[in-house]
């Protein structure tokens, strides 16, 4: 998020240096993510050592807190998995909120300048590796299954009617209001005709924008927030669509991709559901990003920006699901 999570830094630090052991002489938030309800920040240590630390507002999934490591156990070795604390486990409470933190990864996300070759192919071996681990009892009690069941268009509707009398989103809303009711429509549509498919652990936020990587070096996977036992296309949507970065899949990504993860074809209405899907659910996290009186002008106007590059593509002639 842009917006500071309005905690004491001071007693966060304090907090950090005692829960996991560490000499802290610095602590640096990074304004990065669209989760409404996550934090990041760059610890610095006095041995010269750096740490990502994660603050979100209640509480991780069990899944969140405990698949990283046991992937990282089973060899998938692009995981990026929490840190355990000095006293053992890994998440550790901060008044309302709770605290993970995780090796820091140099070289930033790939979302704005894509990946090599190299990484493409990894990214499928990456896709592939996670998708054939099978996961333990104790994992799979924890990870969510799939449902086909949204509540985006719901809560689109909801903030439709706000949006439709706001004074910053009115003309917007005129604009595109009967586009983005037409996609939450299309959601439903899907969802009843989706196909039984095998389920598989999902990683289930796999764009460029979580992957870390240092010029054409090893790639790292982060934000293990969400995953979930769903059909393989729950991740493959990120790699065959072009919402997700800024150099998305052609032709040429696309084969370096399978010579990674191996000869695939995604069931088209369950790439299409989950295309559309989270779509949705974009659209109804940005439009009350941007009704939030609470959020700073700088904030509100980013949300702004993805919200309109979605309404812009789902309002096009020529799109089609």
């Amino acid at each position: 998020m842009i917006d500071k999570p309005g905690v004491d830094e001071r007693l966060l630090a304090a907090e950090v240096a005692a829960a996991w052991a560490l000499d802290i002489a610095d602590l640096v938030f990074l304004p990065v993510g669209l989760d409404g309800q996550a934090w990041a920040y760059r610890v610095d240590t006095s041995d010269g050592g750096r740490w990502f630390l994660k603050l979100r507002r209640g509480e991780f999934t069990p899944a969140a807190v405990a698949l990283p490591g046991f992937l990282r156990a089973h060899g998938v070795r692009q995981v990026v998995a929490p840190v355990d604390l000095a006293g053992g486990g890994a998440a550790h409470r901060f008044g309302d909120d709770e605290l993970l933190l995780y090796p820091y990864r140099d070289g930033g996300s790939l979302w704005g300048r894509g990946l090599t070759d190299r990484q493409w192919i990894e990214y499928g071996e990456f896709l592939a590796h996670l998708h054939a681990v099978r996961p333990s009892p104790e994992i799979a009690a924890v990870l969510p299954v799939e449902t086909y069941r949204s509540e985006a268009g719901q809560r689109l509707c909801t903030l439709g009617e706000q949006a439709a009398t706001s004074e910053s989103l009115g003309a917007f809303w005129h604009r595109y209001g009967d586009a983005l009711l037409r996609l939450a429509e299309t959601v439903d549509e899907l969802a009843a005709r989706v196909p039984q498919a095998p389920h598989v652990i999902c990683h289930a936020d796999i764009h460029p924008g979580n992957l870390i990587a240092d010029g054409d070096g090893p790639l790292h996977v982060v934000d293990w927030d969400a995953p979930i036992l769903a059909p393989r296309e729950r991740d493959l949507m990120f790699v065959h669509s072009k919402d997700f970065g800024d150099h998305p899949i052609d032709a040429r990504r696309a084969a370096l991709f399978r010579e990674g993860y191996g000869p695939v074809e995604p069931e088209p209405t369950l790439l299409s559901w989950y295309r559309e899907e989270r779509r949705l659910d974009d659209v109804a996290a940005f439009l009350a990003g941007v009704l939030d009186p609470q959020a700073s002008a700088e904030s509100r106007a980013n949300d702004l920006y993805w919200l309109t590059r979605i309404a812009e593509t789902v309002a096009d002639p020529g799109y089609a699901p």
